[in-house]
């Protein structure tokens, strides 16, 4: 859009003007996106994930439907129609995400007049209340002037509040949890059916195989960025083995023993393919792949896991 279509209207200006236009227009433009997400039914099957942690800490700020990112284009393209640059684009986009990160922290700072501007932590679990009444507003993703211009903003209740969803359990399954709202959307409300629960699995056990696939996806970012011209089938197969990886995950942090199975299958199949069949050396694939395929037959014979007395 900014190359073919631009308008080009800060050609001519002071680089400060461009800033200070993108930081204002993205926020606002984030207003817009977030309230429209919890006002159109097809936009909230894509937000309520977010929406339902139980807990409200930073783990809250990462927790987004697969196709979040895909709702925010139209809000965001009019930037580079207008002409904003795409390097300054990414970077206010980085600089207001990671506010809205912070801001899903547990701890509740008094920040003084600060907090007639910014969004702050006591500002956002207002947002995260289980009750439409509250999580209908404060929208703002950055600057809470939005919500008091357009009448949105509201003030934590004084009797006792939980966070969530009303009468949604999530799974810890990312393929489930986003996709799941579009089948309710389709069937009228249908409910999810509960999860028989095989075994425990430990928080040690899942976090490092966590942070072990993480460290892939930064290889394969590394490898590929972010762009999508001349796509390679290696490049296609690493990626859904990479997204497997996190279903697999979902899978035994729900207790699940397909998980375990799945995870050492998809963790062998990596290393087969990328060190011995395609002969990558580099020892950032070669130390980190080996480490996971360890971590996933550890698993598989029963480290981290405690069976349910049920079983």
């Amino acid at each position: 859009m900014f190359n073919h279509f631009s308008l080009n209207l800060f050609a001519e200006l002071s680089p400060v003007w461009v800033w200070c236009f993108a930081i204002l227009a993205w926020d606002f433009g984030f207003y817009w996106l977030h309230r429209f997400h919890h006002r159109l039914a097809i936009l909230w099957a894509v937000h309520i994930v977010h929406h339902q942690g139980h807990h409200y800490n930073l783990s809250l700020g990462v927790r987004n439907s697969w196709y979040s990112s895909l709702t925010s284009i139209p809000f965001f393209i009019v930037l580079a129609w207008l002409g904003v640059p795409l390097t300054v684009f990414l970077s206010v986009s980085i600089l207001h995400y990671t506010l809205q990160f912070l801001n899903h922290m547990s701890v509740k700072p008094h920040l003084g007049w600060l907090e007639k501007i910014f969004v702050t932590p006591t500002h956002h679990r207002v947002h995260h209340i289980n009750d439409r009444t509250y999580s209908d507003s404060n929208y703002g993703g950055s600057f809470i002037f939005w919500d008091k211009l357009f009448g949105t903003f509201k003030v934590a209740p004084q009797e006792p509040y939980r966070y969530g969803v009303k009468g949604d359990q999530p799974s810890n399954n990312p393929f489930i949890d986003s996709n799941r709202p579009f089948w309710r959307l389709l069937k009228k409300g249908a409910s999810a059916t509960a999860v028989r629960r095989q075994y425990y699995a430990s928080a040690w056990m899942l976090m490092s195989g966590a942070m072990l696939l993480f460290a892939l996806v930064l290889g394969y970012i590394q490898l590929y960025g972010y762009g999508y011209h001349d796509i390679t089938l290696t490049q296609i197969v690493l990626f859904i083995l990479l997204a497997g990886g996190s279903i697999a995950l979902g899978g035994i942090s729900q207790g699940q023993r397909w998980g375990v199975f799945s995870w050492f299958l998809l963790t062998l199949t990596l290393w087969l393919l990328l060190v011995l069949g395609l002969g990558w050396t580099e020892i950032f694939w070669q130390l980190t792949l080996s480490v996971l395929v360890l971590h996933s037959l550890s698993v598989l014979c029963g480290w981290g896991r405690r069976v349910t007395a049920d079983v």
